[in-house]
């Protein structure tokens, strides 16, 4: 009954602003990361040589084997929002919503900051599958706005997470805005974005139909960001179907799956708030070397 009701939440509440409700607000602070266990990773050490504070999560989707270190701190989640802003975009077009061909033009007041693929097209107009493309796989910011927008705004968005069983995301506002780091706005916990990606492409009950899946880890695997995160920590014979997000003030991001040539992925989310003065190479080398730990203790290398 409950799996229907969240089913019956994300393909109708997209549009019922009036219903987002709000979770309980939760201070973003440097708490301390769970008590070792055996299903713990420890990652003091690349925090203390680096600087910053590091979240991390992979989840065996063969063995259900967790390891986490602050798996339950607040995160600013950066563009990773944005493989999960197309998620409930192709939900919208599944309940009949939107439609994959519907063109929406692009004009001159919808440009901010990285628009590679929206600005070229100025003055004209791209489909919803155009912009979904460009907000996963080259991080395009105006169409990310363009597609938030279409679905009501960021309430709408935080009604999606709610309706895949997320009660703690929160959404609050437009690219660029939503980097910037205020309380709790825009934040995300390492635990819950393994347990919502878990839900969208490996649940027999996800709400994705298998040609939405489809689509969607297409663009993931296809982008050209982040070589050095993710990937760069995961063996070359693997495909990796991921979504990077970055602050340009420190925060570092990469969520995806790890798919090796035969079996079950791995899930993976990783938010690294860096320190302002590090390096984009060196705050996604601590990313990289954490999933190779991580897989080394999954016997997954």
């Amino acid at each position: 009954m409950r799996a229907a009701v969240e089913r019956r939440c994300v393909l109708t509440g997209l549009a019922a602003l009036s219903a987002v409700g709000c979770s309980p607000r939760a201070e973003l602070r440097p708490a301390a990361p769970a008590r070792l266990s055996d299903e713990a990773i420890d990652l003091a050490d690349l925090e203390a040589r680096n600087g910053g504070r590091l979240g991390f999560v992979v989840q065996d989707a063969a063995t259900g084997r967790k390891l986490v270190w602050r798996g339950d701190e607040r995160f600013v989640y950066c563009s990773t929002f944005k493989m999960y802003l197309a998620a409930a975009t192709l939900l919208r077009v599944q309940a009949g919503q939107e439609r994959l061909d519907r063109r929406i033009p692009i004009t001159a007041g919808d440009m901010i900051n990285h628009a590679p693929v929206t600005e070229p097209a100025v003055g004209v107009s791209l489909t919803v599958e155009q912009l979904m493309k460009g907000a996963v796989e080259v991080s395009d910011n105006p169409a990310a706005n363009l597609l938030l927008k279409a679905m009501g705004g960021p309430s709408a968005m935080q009604i999606f997470y709610r309706g895949i069983g997320d009660d703690s995301t929160r959404s609050d506002r437009f690219e660029p805005e939503m980097n910037r780091l205020d309380g709790d706005k825009d934040t995300i916990l390492p635990n819950q974005s393994v347990a919502n990606l878990q839900r969208l492409f490996l649940d027999p009950a996800s709400p994705l139909t298998a040609a939405s899946r489809a689509l969607l880890l297409q663009w993931m695997t296809d982008t050209p960001t982040g070589q050095n995160r993710l990937r760069a920590g995961t063996p070359a014979n693997w495909r990796v179907a991921h979504k990077t997000g970055t602050g340009g003030y420190g925060p570092t991001n990469d969520i995806g799956l790890l798919y090796p040539p035969n079996g079950q992925p791995v899930i993976v989310a990783a938010y690294y708030h860096a320190a302002r003065a590090t390096s984009d190479d060196a705050n996604a080398a601590v990313i990289a070397e954490a999933t190779r730990r991580a897989l080394k203790a999954l016997g997954r290398d």
